[in-house]
């Protein structure tokens, strides 16, 4: 598989899926998001996933995929340093805010930052019209969150918290979206990174969420709390695995830009499934997200 994916970077072929990838990346994504939102404490959700996603990765980082060089090793400890501080924020954000007005802004802070980070490490350039369409993609993002604020009467007295939150841990996206790709890039197999970093990603937060889980008066059943990890351990590594290739196939900014569509997949998550409202504001505002998104794609 890792030959396959090998042999399809820099052609049409590979772009395309490319595209594919960071779509579902970003379907999934809002997905992953509403697991660590939803009726469990945050903090015990992520612990749950990562629990079941790293004790999956580990047979085919240690038996299957060739093990990484010694030289990948400060790497590996980097990417797994980003990513910790990443959920860390992720965790105070859904604590603190309501899902609907903080995805957004994570969601618009991240792909802005990962464009001029592309630029710096890998020379990616964005034409006028792209740039276009970021702005208008981060735009609608934001009005999104803005809009969803207005109507948040639930914990406003969290509201500049919540939202510092959301800013920083956008920021930790673009960090880990761009360190991800130089590390996926600098793998010979791209599967090796993948699984190596599910498992090494699988150990830090399972022990958070059991010191949290034991200093609770009132202890949730771990039966739930145990299906949403495996839930979500089947969904992170689709997620995070198909953003993590696409960067290896295409451009970094153009993967990152696509992937935050998961906005409107959001939007609609929260719709559906969390039984918040959708009025027509809301969805031109997502109308206007993934006509940004097209306007990247086309204008590269």
């Amino acid at each position: 598989m890792g030959d396959f994916i090998i042999s399809l970077e820099g052609t049409e072929a590979g772009k395309q899926l490319a595209l594919g990838l960071a779509l579902m990346a970003a379907l999934l994504h809002a997905f992953f998001g509403a697991l660590q939102k939803g009726r469990h404490d945050p903090w015990l959700s992520r612990g749950a996933i990562d629990f079941f996603y790293g004790a999956m990765a580990a047979p085919f980082a240690l038996f299957v995929v060739p093990w990484p060089t010694a030289e990948m090793i400060p790497l590996f400890i980097v990417v797994w340093a980003i990513h910790v501080v990443y959920k860390l924020c992720q965790a105070f954000t859904y604590t603190l805010g309501s899902y609907t007005v903080v995805y957004p802004v994570v969601r618009g802070t991240g792909p802005l930052f990962t464009v001029f980070g592309a630029g710096l490490i890998f020379g990616e350039h964005f034409t006028w019209v792209q740039w276009g369409g970021v702005a208008l993609l981060v735009g609608a993002i934001y009005g999104l969150a803005l809009y969803n604020l207005k109507h948040w009467q639930v914990g406003r007295d969290k509201l500049k918290p919540a939202l510092a939150m959301a800013v920083l841990t956008g920021l930790c996206v673009a960090a880990y979206t761009t360190i991800d790709a130089y590390g996926i890039r600098s793998t010979p197999d791209p599967f090796t990174f993948l699984a190596w970093f599910f498992m090494i990603d699988g150990l830090t937060f399972p022990i958070v969420a059991a010191v949290r889980y034991a200093r609770m008066e009132d202890k949730p059943t771990l039966g739930p709390l145990a299906l949403r990890g495996i839930i979500g351990a089947f969904t992170a590594p689709l997620s995070f695995g198909a953003i993590m290739l696409a960067t290896r196939l295409d451009d970094v900014g153009e993967a990152a830009v696509l992937r935050e569509t998961s906005t409107v997949f959001a939007a609609l998550i929260g719709w559906l499934v969390l039984g918040e409202k959708v009025g027509p504001r809301r969805l031109i505002l997502m109308a206007l997200i993934a006509l940004g998104a097209v306007i990247v794609e086309a204008g590269g």
